[in-house]
């Protein structure tokens, strides 16, 4: 029988779509990722808002991980996260960074680049009020990214806390709040049969042009 690391080499996906036509393409990458995510939203994609952030450290090493979009407008994408994290701490380095969205079921997939910025402080206390309480909870019990001694000493952190704020609404904490890219270049890709995907990039030139272009596969 052979191992999981040899199987893996073997899995092998055709992907069969109509492809891009770029006739039908917006002419602003934002309005085009509106008629994508619509898309996943109506075929039932599970979780469509899901995706993978990359950020750069001072190190110059990248680190990526998951995480879920809440919100896009003309300004960018917005995400929001602890401010002292791993992510925090590296966009506040070098505020450059990679969004990466992956739709499986319809074998497509958005690549954004572009700079990140803070949202104002209202948009991010506006938001956390939204949040369960549960989890507003956890954003202030969290110190994420350091070191934690134990579970057990984290969800005595939380108990601590939901005592503490029992009859009371819970405050954002200075620490955390929203994030938006500003994209400077997004591509939409499209899988296709044969791995002769289509692939249409938009660039930014000025403040408000976006050049589009086709690429290889």
């Amino acid at each position: 029988m052979k191992s999981v690391r040899q199987l893996i080499t073997i899995f092998r996906t055709e992907y069969i779509s109509q492809g891009i036509n770029v006739t039908d393409i917006a002419d602003n990458p934002i309005d085009q990722f509106e008629k994508w995510i619509e898309d996943a939203i109506k075929n039932k994609v599970k979780m469509p808002n899901a995706m993978h952030l990359a950020t750069i450290g001072t190190d110059g090493r990248p680190s990526g991980r998951i995480m879920l979009l809440r919100g896009f407008d003309e300004r960018g994408f917005v995400f929001f996260t602890n401010h002292d994290s791993r992510k925090g701490n590296d966009l506040k380095s070098s505020n450059y960074a990679s969004m990466t969205f992956f739709w499986s079921e319809l074998f497509r997939q958005v690549r954004i680049e572009g700079d990140v910025h803070q949202v104002p402080d209202g948009e991010s206390d506006k938001y956390f009020q939204s949040r369960p309480r549960e989890s507003q909870i956890s954003a202030l019990a969290s110190e994420q990214s350091r070191v934690l001694e134990s579970r057990a000493s984290l969800e005595k952190k939380v108990n601590e806390l939901e005592q503490r704020f029992k009859h009371q609404s819970i405050p954002r904490p200075d620490n955390w709040g929203g994030f938006y890219l500003s994209p400077i270049q997004i591509e939409f890709w499209q899988g296709r049969t044969h791995r002769l995907h289509d692939r249409i990039q938009y660039n930014l030139e000025g403040r408000n042009h976006w050049n589009i272009q086709r690429l290889y596969p």
